[in-house]
């Protein structure tokens, strides 16, 4: 359903420019003004907290990876990675870019050593001065150790264990032995896991990662880890463990981010469930300045079925007021096919193994026939005796019509917003003409009604794969026989019927009829519309002006000349047929699902969709 607007009735694409300037003017004015000081707070007053929108369909999962050389032993410069968070903190809370959690993925330090995390420490508490969610993980050098989670203790547990998180509200549990947290966040209106793995995972490890898993069986989960991805297409040896043991076994896991390699790199795989798995290396370590504290921001649009991955170093940004040197200048934005891209995940099936969307109930005729409704049919079975009923109760009831030994099928198939879970199968084809069609039995009131005080028709429809230009465009959802001619009107053709909704050769939906106040043809013009895809199309006229609707959004070319009622001679109407020079022209091929029309202008809440 849309709702972007109201309206007056009279791996391929990169992230887009406008969220670029966005990104480089919040960078420039924040981090600039904040390079070497805290976020200000009125005077005795706490800082403001954090608060990202948990319902926005847009949110951003914020990603540092390597930090080493910022923190190594007597040349510990924490300014950019503190610009970095400060960026974060900006542009967390309810506006375009509603950053919900930042990932860092090990390797902190160079050496692991307290002065080196206390530095960092103090870094990341700008993080906890404002409550916002965060997940570390230890890096080989971090721990300087090839063993496990089970080394025991560490400058990092010190600075960095579960002791600094607990109390956060993302914060869910760690591991025993403190090396391997999960954290879970609210975005678009659900719960989403990181699982922050230590670089070596111990039976222990395994286990533990198992049970919180199973545990949140319907969470959509991140994993985050030091070491997985090597380069391109490939995993390191410990990577392959982590997959055969954990990741491949684990259908919510569709995402993994890792760092510790480079240059960056990205892998997908498909699980033991037969779904994509994504899997991205990123680090800039050996860049300029230690990789100057890059982030990479991955926006998730649930709307679009999207994330658009953007890597960006707000600190480089921020100094840009005082002139950047050459290196500066290249590694202020990264731009390459590692840095930049967009990954396409249709959402809802891919959690649908593990979190399947409930299907919408079909709701009964009487919900559906509101007041003013003039006809209301649905295919909720076969049509067996060659007639439909009208289920509004005014005797608009429908007959088959057969062109050419053509037949109707019926299938279970139908949008998943439709009152009805049933629609009927056209078959339409031209050249030679055949198929069948339905048209309203003579004398039924619709024939002569004229809708003078407005209207609202409503039709759900889906086009197969093999739909054809050639051999099926301009075919009529629904449409009143009659010509123009007939009517006595005689603007534009007079052979075009006095009404139809119609598909255009580029499978445009469009409404074509000719108003009383009219003697030419009033055309609203929806655009293309996907094969393979349930489509809810709805015309409105309030008595003065007809808008089209496209799945609830008002389409750009809709008349603005007044427009009343539609013009009768009494004849039928017909669903999936088109007439002109009142003779059958063209047969729909394709499915139709519930049509409803209501003598008076419905709001976009009222309709069927909604």
């Amino acid at each position: 359903m849309c709702t972007s607007h109201a309206h007056d009735p009279g791996e391929a694409a990169q992230a887009g420019a406008g969220r670029r300037g966005f990104l480089r003017a919040t960078a420039l004015l924040g981090a600039a003004a904040t390079a070497t000081v805290a976020l200000p707070a009125a005077a005795g007053a706490a800082p403001a907290r954090w608060r990202p929108d948990p319902d926005s369909r847009r949110f951003t999962l914020a990603v540092m990876p390597d930090t080493q050389y910022l923190f190594d032993g007597p040349s510990i410069d924490k300014a950019p990675v503190e610009a970095s968070l400060r960026h974060l903190l900006e542009h967390g809370g309810e506006n375009a870019e509603n950053i919900v959690f930042l990932s860092h993925l090990g390797d902190l330090t160079q050496n692991g050593a307290a002065a080196e995390f206390e530095a960092v420490g103090e870094a990341f508490a700008l993080l906890d001065r404002r409550g916002a969610g965060y997940s570390v993980l230890a890096g080989n050098h971090d721990v300087r150790s090839s063993t496990t989670d089970q080394r025991g203790a560490s400058a990092y547990l010190d600075t960095f264990g579960p002791q600094r998180l607990k109390g956060k509200s993302t914060f869910g549990g760690s591991s025993p032995d403190g090396y391997n947290t999960f954290h879970l966040f609210r975005a678009a209106g659900r719960s989403w896991m990181v699982l922050a793995l230590d670089w070596r995972l111990s039976d222990q490890g395994y286990a533990w990662a198992h049970d919180v898993l199973a545990r949140h069986p319907h969470t959509p989960v991140v994993l985050t880890t030091h070491e997985l991805v090597a380069e391109d297409d490939s995993l390191s040896a410990y990577g392959q463990q982590l997959w055969d043991r954990l990741i491949a076994d684990h259908d919510q896991i569709f995402l993994t981010l890792n760092g510790h390699y480079w240059p960056p790199g990205r892998a997908t795989r498909q699980n033991a469930a037969g779904h994509d798995v994504h899997l991205h290396l990123t680090n800039y370590q050996n860049r300029y300045f230690g990789g100057a504290a890059m982030i990479r921001l991955y926006r998730f649009d649930l709307d679009r079925n999207v994330i658009d991955v953007e890597t960006v170093s707000p600190w480089i940004l921020g100094r840009a007021a005082k002139g950047l040197n050459e290196l500066e200048r290249q590694e202020s934005e990264l731009s390459g096919d590692a840095d930049r891209f967009t990954v396409g995940i249709d959402f809802a099936e891919r959690f649908s193994g593990f979190d399947p969307v409930p299907a919408r109930p079909a709701r009964p005729a009487s919900k559906v026939v509101v007041p003013g409704t003039a006809a209301y049919w649905r295919f909720d079975s076969a049509v067996s005796s060659g007639t439909v009923r009208d289920l509004s109760g005014r005797g608009n009831d429908l007959t088959v019509v057969t062109v050419g030994g053509g037949t109707l099928g019926w299938s279970p198939d139908h949008h998943p917003d439709q009152p009805g879970h049933g629609s009927l199968e056209f078959r339409g084809f031209k050249s030679p003409l055949r198929g069948a069609y339905l048209r309203t039995v003579d004398g039924a009131p619709l024939n002569s009604a004229t809708f003078g005080s407005g209207y609202t028709i409503e039709a759900f429809y889906r086009l197969p794969a093999d739909w054809d230009p050639a051999h099926h465009a301009w075919s009529g959802l629904v449409g009143r026989t009659g010509t123009g001619g007939a009517a006595g009107r005689t603007g534009d053709d007079p052979d075009e019927p006095l009404a139809t909704l119609s598909l255009s050769d580029d499978r445009e939906p469009q409404w074509a009829m000719r108003p009383l106040n009219q003697q030419g043809i009033a055309t609203n013009w929806g655009q293309e519309t996907p094969l393979e895809t349930w489509w809810h199309l709805a015309v409105v006229n309030d008595g003065r002006h007809t808008t089209l609707y496209v799945e609830g959004c008002p389409v750009v070319r809709n008349p603005k000349a007044a427009s009343v009622g539609i013009t009768s001679v009494g004849l039928p109407w017909l669903l999936g047929g088109y007439e002109y020079g009142g003779t059958i022209d063209q047969i729909l091929h394709g499915r139709l699902g519930d049509v409803r029309i209501v003598e008076r202008a419905l709001p976009v809440t009222s309709f069927m969709n909604h």
